[in-house]
């Protein structure tokens, strides 16, 4: 991976070819791909179905990367760029756009070697053959300080989504400052998501494993949690690392609990994932801390979505009694969203734009961090407005006939929050 994102820095120095002559692979589409594509998602143990690596690799999926890419399906990244901006934004150009597919109508051409990317064959199994790959030196990937195991789970394979919940011991003799958090995934085929949160309680080890559907789980769910949203990883959603001299405080004698989504599966597979804690090394001046908005903050109570109705809900908190610094924000619904908006005000009237999906995808959820943090004054409120459609002819719908749904961890109940990093 590492290897990837050193190629991503050689790729963006590269210029784009104009449109008066039909562009090649190794010029023109390989550096936009690598970009886009490869490097997040599309590389040898990444969370892309499959490579687009190498010319072959793209050639042969020629027709259907030019559909996806102008449908702006691919790459994904759902918030509105026009809204607001951030560090991890993703997204081609209309120029890009219209590269590939001029490349595709024009026969995908392959080009020259060394008109782009720099290529080097490396050896496969069989010595006669041999795969053009891109490569480059790489520094090493820092080491984590603390790596935690789940236990093995075995997910079924009877077809239907799977939301687990495990229990992870930390074994922390003392309290530590952590500065980034990475989630990685035991079975990247079928884990499509993973919550961690913080329970310094000790009394929650009997969660290990258990469905979202059990009975049982509403007796963990009133547990007050330490960090009820350590981190979240989606796919494209990799390490987070928080600015320098801030970090979070993982207390002693704290545990893990990881809510895990495993998708429909029709075998039986195997899992167990990690989590890697990075420890600050230098005297942490600012602790990240984390505000969830959640139903309870919602201003149009009941939280509840009556069958075939398109309900909208808002929130409206505040004013904050202290001024803060906003890292990122993490909008979260289930399969019944459809939009979610949000902003906040400061005491003089300005209008700071948050974050804004017009078109919910419950299959990617990110954290978007601001290119700057966003001060919001003391006295500052944000205001946040969600649509919902839990009609029969929502094809989404995860109950079919539509019923009554409300707050519940399960896809088939719906929740409203927005999870921010901040700093004081």
């Amino acid at each position: 991976m590492m290897r990837i994102l050193r190629l991503l820095s050689m790729a963006v120095a590269l210029p784009l070819c104009g449109l008066a002559q039909t562009p090649t692979f190794t010029a023109t589409i390989q550096p936009i791909v690598i970009r886009n594509c490869a490097a997040p998602c599309h590389h040898p143990g990444g969370v892309g179905p499959f490579s687009l690596l190498t010319y072959q690799d793209v050639a042969k999926r020629g027709k259907f990367v030019a559909k996806v890419t102008q449908s702006r399906y691919m790459p994904p990244f759902p918030a509105d760029r026009q809204f607001q901006h951030y560090a991890n934004e993703r997204g081609l150009s209309e120029i890009e756009i219209k590269l590939i597919q001029e490349w595709v109508k024009g026969g995908m051409v392959r080009g020259a070697e060394g008109e782009g990317l720099v290529a080097k064959s490396i050896e496969s199994k069989d010595a006669s053959a041999r795969t053009p790959s891109l490569q480059a030196p790489s520094p090493s990937p820092p080491t984590p300080d603390l790596i935690l195991r789940m236990k093995p789970y075995t997910i079924k394979g009877d077809g239907r989504e799977d939301f687990r919940y495990f229990h992870v011991p930390m074994n922390l003799t003392k309290d530590v400052w952590v500065e980034a958090i990475e989630f990685v995934p035991g079975n990247r085929k079928l884990l499509h998501h993973s919550r961690l949160m913080v329970d310094s309680t000790g009394t929650m080890a009997g969660i290990d494993g258990i469905a979202e559907d059990d009975a049982n789980l509403l007796s963990f769910q009133r547990t007050p949690l330490a960090d009820e949203f350590l981190y979240g990883w989606v796919p494209g959603n990799d390490r987070v690392t928080f600015p320098a001299g801030s970090a979070k405080r993982i207390r002693a004698g704290s545990d893990l609990i990881l809510n895990i989504h495993y998708s429909p599966s029709p075998n039986a597979a195997q899992d167990q994932s990690e989590v890697r804690l990075y420890f600050a090394k230098k005297p942490v001046e600012r602790i990240v801390r984390t505000l969830t908005l959640t139903e309870n903050n919602v201003t149009n109570q009941p939280f509840r979505l009556e069958a075939n109705t398109k309900p909208t809900f808002y929130i409206n908190y505040g004013p904050l009694p202290d001024t803060v610094r906003l890292l990122s924000v993490l909008p979260h619904m289930h399969w019944l969203g459809q939009s979610v908006r949000a902003f906040a005000i400061t005491p003089a009237g300005e209008a700071i734009n948050l974050v804004s999906i017009p078109d919910w995808d419950y299959r990617w959820q990110l954290t978007y961090f601001f290119r700057e943090p966003l001060v919001l004054p003391r006295g500052s409120t944000i205001i946040a407005e969600a649509h919902y459609d839990n009609t029969d002819q929502n094809p989404l719908n995860p109950n079919h006939p539509a019923r009554t749904v409300g707050y519940g961890w399960s896809s088939t109940n719906e929740m409203m929050n927005l999870v921010f990093y901040y700093i004081r």
